[in-house]
């Protein structure tokens, strides 16, 4: 009797062990996951930065080069110089993404602007180049923010379904934001159009 009693007792913490070795394994490999993810969405947000950057510091160059030619379309570098302070005053994401939504209008109107009424100066090879390269910095900005959400999308699903909900509630992991800007990528050159 005391073998069967000491066989069901050493079975059950066997069990017990077993049990809590699964768990913490799980929760090592649940963490390192969401780890991953979260990584992701970072090195993804810093390829967002990284065109963001190439944009604003390619915009000024291409007014220069269109400003002495185009002295009477003061309203569209108007207009872009209001959205790039907006963009590097504002702090939700909200702002920043209405600022940003104002200087791609805003960007695009100047494209327009040299494609229709200016001819002779889109043929000048530096604006031409300078617009390409800003086309080019369109594309891969848009590229990068879908990557980025993509990324967010990933995590954020990891971070709120069941069991990882748990574990990341309990490690401090939560959601990530879609499309926002850092500080940081909004520091850029100013446009003085007043010269």
């Amino acid at each position: 009797m005391k073998n069967s009693a000491n066989s069901k007792r050493n079975w059950i913490i066997g069990i017990i062990v077993g049990l809590v070795v699964v768990i913490g394994l799980s929760s090592i490999g649940t963490y390192n996951s969401l780890a991953r993810s979260s990584q992701a969405v970072d090195s993804q947000w810093a390829q967002v930065e990284t065109v963001l950057q190439r944009r604003y510091d390619l915009i000024p160059n291409l007014v220069s080069a269109v400003k002495g030619s185009m002295k009477h379309e003061t309203k569209v570098f108007g207009e872009i110089s209001a959205a790039r302070k907006a963009y590097g005053s504002a702090t939700t994401a909200n702002e920043k993404m209405k600022a940003n939504a104002q200087l791609d209008q805003s960007v695009g109107t100047l494209v327009n602007v040299i494609g229709e009424n200016y001819p002779d100066l889109k043929s000048n090879e530096n604006v031409q180049t300078l617009m390409t390269q800003l086309e080019g910095s369109e594309n891969r900005i848009s590229v990068e923010r879908r990557r980025y959400n993509q990324a967010v999308e990933k995590y954020n699903t990891s971070v709120v379904t069941f069991p990882k909900n748990i574990f990341a509630n309990m490690m401090g992991m939560g959601k990530k934001d879609y499309f926002k800007a850092d500080t940081n990528a909004s520091k850029t050159p100013s446009v003085n159009l007043d010269e």
